[in-house]
């Protein structure tokens, strides 16, 4: 079972799709865990999970831990399927809990008290790709699977 989520063909458009979706959440992962390009830090973000959607601090950690372990594994290509998955979870909380009451678009030009979600979209058919097609060309996935078939 773990071996057919890891198998992977050697597709470059799965690379760059993974890619994409890993940088875009690990820079959201460093704002979440570290405070980093303007975030909140860890601390603060899960306060703001708990008391603002009373969500259980230890899904608010798992979540936060998703987005940026996750994307490290998608950017390096390992267990890319799983972490698309576990990424595309938190975006539909994110879209569900916050995002959908802003509309459709995001917030250009700062008139809106929030962001909407096409973004999310855009993170949703990233996901589904990523989930079909596996992690693609460069990826640990691959080279795990493809030397486990030699030996």
């Amino acid at each position: 079972m773990f071996q057919k989520l890891m198998a992977t063909g050697n597709s470059p458009a799965a690379f760059f799709l993974r890619i994409s979706l890993g940088i875009v959440m690990l820079a959201h992962g460093m704002q979440q865990t570290f405070g980093l390009f303007g975030g909140i830090g860890l601390n603060r973000e899960i306060g703001y999970y708990t008391g603002t959607f009373n969500i259980p601090w230890i899904i608010s950690f798992l979540g936060i831990l998703t987005i940026s372990f996750g994307a490290i594994c998608l950017i390096i290509g390992l267990w890319s399927r799983l972490m698309a998955l576990l990424i595309g979870l938190f975006l539909l909380t994110a879209l569900m809990l916050v995002h959908i009451h802003n509309g459709f678009f995001m917030n250009w030009k700062g008139i809106n008290s929030g962001e909407g979600f096409e973004y999310h979209i855009l993170g949703f058919g990233i996901v589904i790709a990523i989930i079909i097609y596996g992690s693609g060309w460069l990826s640990i996935d691959r080279m795990l699977t493809h030397r486990h078939k030699i030996n």
